[in-house]
């Protein structure tokens, strides 16, 4: 409390000191001015040091990216308030006539200085702040940085941007700070330090061996490893049949058990990873080597629209997609991609039929989790333009995948956020690495795992 307080009267000395700084040529001839000696120069070095240092109160933060990408936030609110009031008070001091009287210039010329010097010290404390943020924050994201670009020269819209912008930054920087101090307050408890190590096993049309390249699982294996996880990733290919992939999934394992002598795996799949991962468990010959196999949005009893699609659009065409998919996969790394059975394995009918042929394996502890979309807006391209079709045919979806099609084993989850947005297909694996409220994904797979753990997985 006593934190925020000095915070908020740190703030005022800094939007006083920037006004008086781009107001002073505006009021030279007035006694207060000329009653402080050197007020021009004393202002001068409170401001640099402004910009140097805009808040105490960020220097609680754990990480200097943290701080400065605050610190950022912090000027550029002293802007928005520094700003109005520079405004007000240079054209108050215009109509007062106290502007520096310079027989050498014209009216004109001295009350365009004067502007001139209000703008340039405000624009400094607006990009000094503009900078720090797009340099060290990741949510604001391409979209917040375009749409800073296109309206920061339009009134009042620049400013309404701007706002929205900085609450941005704020919240991702208490955000991560709390995580970040709650990891280090937990970390002797190795809470997800679990007794066979996980295997992450990636959906269709993505590779999750690049983590760097194409980031399937955004921040949430790191977040894992944070707090004593050892995570492995599935490998198979982005596209091929469920069958194909299963079996590439179960040399997977054999290698991870072989080279680390682990015993078992706990796996942990996304969307079609799920149908790949009990695949291999019941056909592939490594039931003994897998603990547990936890689904994430998982289309167990497949996606109707994709029966509708299939049976609408001409051979000719699919081929011709397949044909562009296939092309661009195997440039990725698959070596053998078919688009087309990916695609056919998720249908309605042939997961009802591989479900009368694959049987859970007694031992294995099987959970799964789902969520949903509440509106069209809620995802990402091309999820906001799929979830109307899906929810036609499927009702209540991620974008992708139905609510009806998720649940499989003893025990499952339906994810129910607060707020109006949902949980998508592509939140759900923190593919776009975006924090929002209602829904903490790092801390969804935390403590999926440490449930795992309490189990003795």
């Amino acid at each position: 409390m006593i934190g925020k307080i000095i915070k908020h009267i740190y703030r005022i000395i800094c939007v006083a000191t920037v006004v008086i700084a781009a107001s002073i040529p505006a009021y030279t001839n007035t006694d207060l001015v000329k009653a402080i000696p050197n007020l021009q120069y004393i202002t001068a070095g409170i401001f640099i040091f402004i910009n140097l240092l805009p808040s105490l109160y960020n220097r609680r933060f754990v990480r200097r990216k943290h701080r400065v990408c605050a610190d950022g936030a912090e000027l550029l609110t002293i802007f928005m308030f520094s700003w109005i009031l520079s405004v007000i008070t240079v054209v108050t001091g215009l109509i007062r006539g106290t502007y520096i009287a310079d027989p050498a210039k014209s009216h004109f010329m001295q009350i365009l200085s004067i502007a001139l010097v209000a703008f340039l010290i405000n624009a400094v404390i607006f990009w000094n702040g503009i900078i720090r943020i797009y340099l060290t924050s990741t949510q604001l994201g391409i979209r917040y940085r375009i749409w800073g670009l296109l309206l920061g020269w339009i009134f009042p819209a620049n400013l309404i941007m701007l706002g929205k912008m900085i609450k941005v930054a704020n919240d991702e920087v208490h955000f991560e700070n709390d995580k970040i101090v709650l990891n280090k307050k937990r970390h002797n408890d190795q809470i997800c330090k679990t007794k066979y190590p996980l295997l992450m096993v990636h959906g269709v049309f993505f590779r999750d061996f690049k983590q760097g390249f194409l980031n399937y699982w955004g921040r949430v294996p790191e977040e894992l490893r944070e707090n004593g996880a050892t995570v492995y990733y599935g490998n198979q290919q982005s596209a091929a049949s469920v069958a194909e992939c299963g079996a590439e999934l179960a040399e997977r394992i054999k290698a991870i058990v072989a080279e680390t002598g682990c015993e078992k795996v706990n796996i942990i799949a996304h969307s079609k990873g799920g149908l790949d991962s009990r695949y291999a468990v019941s056909k592939c010959g490594v039931a003994d080597m897998v603990a547990s196999i936890t689904t994430i949005n998982t289309p167990h009893r497949g996606c109707e629209f994709a029966d509708y699609l299939l049976n609408m659009i001409p051979a000719a065409i699919q081929s011709q997609v397949a044909g562009t998919y296939n092309f661009a996969l195997k440039r990725l790394g698959d070596p053998d991609p078919d688009f087309l059975e990916a695609v056919n394995d998720l249908t309605f009918a042939a997961c009802n039929a591989r479900n009368e042929e694959i049987k859970d394996v007694p031992g294995i502890f099987y959970q799964s989790y789902g969520s949903h979309m509440k509106k069209a807006g809620g995802g990402r391209f091309p999820l906001n333009y799929s979830f109307h079709l899906v929810k036609h045919f499927d009702g209540d979806n991620d974008g992708l995948v139905g609510e009806k099609s998720f649940e499989w084993g003893e025990h499952y989850e339906y994810l129910e956020p607060k707020g109006s947005r949902g949980i998508s297909h592509g939140d759900v694996i923190d593919l776009n690495r975006e924090n929002f409220d209602g829904f903490d994904v790092r801390e969804f797979y935390v403590q999926i795992v440490h449930g795992l753990k309490e189990r003795g997985y």
